[in-house]
């Protein structure tokens, strides 16, 4: 149109940056972190700290666009702060699993081509480790900066190793921060949990951070000044985006080194948290916790879960306990949080086991991402809205990662059709909201009935002896696989194999019940999935259940 133009005035590059910047001033003398008795930052400190930080990786380190920097720390102020610090500086930030060991952080490390590594004390000799893995193969290895624990390190200095307040001191606050030339320009490099074994490097943009963090204000329904409880890993998915949300509202950060249902209580009491979130682990973890560690909550408690669907009986006994649950679902390639289960009035009415296998469903695209669909993959024709037809969910919208790092191959793959292919089965029921089914590679076909392990574990779970379960498939020389459930019970119960396939099979019809049963601790990542490869691994070696013909 006539008259239009592009320009500084009209046209600035989205970026989270914003966030701390605004709050520095509108929220400047209100909390921005706690961390246990002695830790607490006004927003107008945390920018300081931020630019100061900032100001030294590109004057010390000459970090500039486009470059690494990694850190291994747990949600500590100091992980908070350099989501901020690093892409001030103009870098991309690489936060790393906190689980993984010294060869698999050498693997990320070489990947990523990081030039520099925060580490947590904690974690100082994994990284030692890593780098002593890396000086075999290379002499381009990351510097290290140690964030040391006040107190923890008192008396035990480390005189080789520059500190995060080493970098604090010498940093300066007329340091002019290094904005995105462009809002496609990378912000963090994420790498998958490791679900199936091989983890990629996922590139967010400073672009959609911007716009998930938003979207993660609005469906989590965070007022400003709300005080939000770290429970979600800040290395996942950049804290499911959180860490750019609470800025945007100015809320509080209570950080937690350590995640436990006594801390869990007791933050809550202390610090009247109104926010937290969570994979449905943790929400069990809470369920289940023992009754000197429980605290009355001081007022409502919202929690976004996600990263596994969760059981209705977990959300139904959360609701119980005064947390108020979002159901969210994503995956590191969306930012995190890409869809959530929209809340109805109409629900209120229905009993409250119905209204949480409602909760349960994945739902609805969030405002910032543009649209999800189920669909046949091989046709890319959209599924029938009949809560039967099953389909693989997809998505597309600014909220898409911009793709795997240093692997064409892979990122075209997940892009063809132009959708982001998730990889997770689903059906969409008649009012749009999709509902998860199972992962491609979980759903179990046994006698050519495909069997959802989700719909196993569900009715497991019922179960008033489990605390967790996960089902695989089992090789079968007549059926080809049957399900293998991998069950944990609740401490101070019994139960018996048989008697759980006998439960099973009153409440399934008679090929999904569960043929085997495993009572073991099951294996997850750090973020609270249950890593199905390494259970898939030992149903496989397990064997057919029976040679020949078996009976279902």
């Amino acid at each position: 149109m006539e008259g239009t133009i592009r320009c500084g005035a009209n046209y600035v590059p989205l970026s989270p940056i914003s966030f701390l910047e605004r709050s520095a001033v509108v929220y400047r003398d209100r909390l921005s972190v706690v961390y246990g008795d002695h830790v607490k930052f006004t927003w107008r400190e945390t920018h300081e700290r931020c630019v100061k930080l900032a100001s030294s990786l590109a004057t010390r380190f000459r970090i500039s666009r486009g470059d690494v920097v990694a850190v291994l720390a747990p949600n500590i102020p100091e992980m908070y702060e350099l989501h901020f610090a690093v892409p001030m500086a103009g870098a991309i930030l690489c936060t790393l699993n906190i689980r993984h060991d010294s060869p698999m952080v050498s693997t990320l490390l070489k990947h990523s081509n990081a030039k520099l590594l925060f580490i947590d004390y904690q974690f100082l000799q994994i990284a030692k480790g890593a780098i002593e893995i890396l000086l075999k193969s290379t002499t381009s290895v990351p510097q290290l900066i140690l964030i040391p624990d006040s107190g923890e390190l008192s008396g035990h200095p480390i005189p080789e190793l520059v500190t995060y307040n080493n970098l604090l001191q010498m940093g300066s606050l007329d340091f002019e921060i290094k904005r995105p030339k462009d809002e496609w320009d990378p912000i963090a490099l994420n790498y998958t949990s490791g679900t199936t074994s091989s983890p990629k490097g996922v590139v967010y943009s400073h672009r959609g951070a911007y716009l998930n963090a938003l979207s993660a204000v609005l469906l989590n329904e965070m007022p400003s000044m709300c005080v939000y409880l770290w429970t979600v890993p800040m290395f996942h998915c950049n804290g499911w985006c959180l860490t750019w949300s609470t800025a945007a509202q100015g809320g509080t950060n209570v950080c937690l080194r350590s995640v436990t249902a006594k801390a869990i209580f007791e933050s809550i009491s202390k610090h009247k948290v109104t926010h937290m979130a969570g994979a449905p682990t943790v929400l069990n973890m809470i369920i289940h916790a023992p009754a000197a560690d429980r605290i009355p909550l001081p007022g409502k408690v919202a929690v976004m879960t996600g990263g596994a669907p969760p059981p209705s009986q977990v959300l139904f006994s959360m609701e119980n306990l005064g947390f108020d649950v979002f159901h969210s679902y994503g995956l590191t390639e969306t930012y995190g949080p890409a869809t959530v289960c929209t809340w109805k009035p109409e629900w209120d009415n229905l009993n409250k086991e119905t209204q949480a296998k409602i909760k349960s469903r994945q739902g609805v695209n969030h405002l910032g991402l543009e649209e999800v669909d189920v669909k046949d993959p091989v046709t890319m024709k959209s599924i029938p809205w009949d809560a039967k037809t099953i389909g693989e969910v997809m998505v597309r919208g600014n909220t898409v990662m911009n793709g795997y790092l240093k692997d064409t191959k892979a990122t075209q793959e997940a892009f063809k059709g132009g959708w982001f292919r998730s990889g997770d089965l689903g059906v969409r029921h008649s009012d749009g909201y999709i509902e998860l089914k199972d992962r491609s590679k979980d759903i179990i076909i046994s006698g050519g009935e495909n069997i959802s392990t989700i719909e196993v574990e569900s009715v497991i779970f019922r179960h008033p002896a489990v605390l967790e379960a996960a089902v695989v498939g089992r090789p079968d020389d007549h059926w080809g696989e049957t399900p293998c459930a991998f069950v944990k019970l609740k401490e101070g119960f019994e139960l018996a194999g048989d008697d759980l396939i006998v439960y099973c099979r009153k409440n399934l019809p008679h090929y999904m019940a569960p043929r085997t049963v495993v009572f073991e601790e099951l294996p997850k990542t750090s973020t609270g999935k249950v890593q199905k490869f390494v259970l898939r691994r030992k149903a496989v070696e397990m064997g057919s259940l029976v040679k020949g013909k078996s009976k279902l």
